[in-house]
C-alpha cells in the first residue's frame, strides 16, 4: 500500500491564508510602531542563535555530528 502523506501546514490554504494575514498585521505593527520595534530588534538578535539550535535541530539525522564526521556508526561506541 501507498503512505499518503500530508501536506505541511503553511502549503494548505489556510496555512497560506494566516501566513499573508500575518505578513500584513507585521507590516502595520513595524509601521506605527517603528521605535518600540527598533528597540526590540536588540533581543530579538539575542534570541536568534538560541532558537536556531533549538529548530535546526532536526536536520541532524538523530546522530551526533562527531560520529556522522568521522564515518563511525552510532553502535560502534
Amino acid at each position: 500500500m501507498h503512505k499518503q502523506t500530508r501536506a505541511p501546514w503553511w502549503r494548505t490554504g489556510g496555512g497560506i491564508a494566516l501566513i499573508g494575514f500575518g505578513l500584513v498585521a507585521v507590516f502595520y505593527v513595524l509601521r506605527e510602531h517603528y521605535e518600540h520595534a527598533r528597540g526590540a530588534l536588540r533581543y530579538a538578535l539575542l534570541l536568534a542563535c538560541p532558537l536556531m539550535h533549538l529548530f535546526m535541530r532536526r536536520g541532524h539525522g538523530g546522530t551526533t555530528g562527531a560520529t556522522r564526521c568521522h564515518g563511525a556508526s552510532p553502535q560502534a561506541g
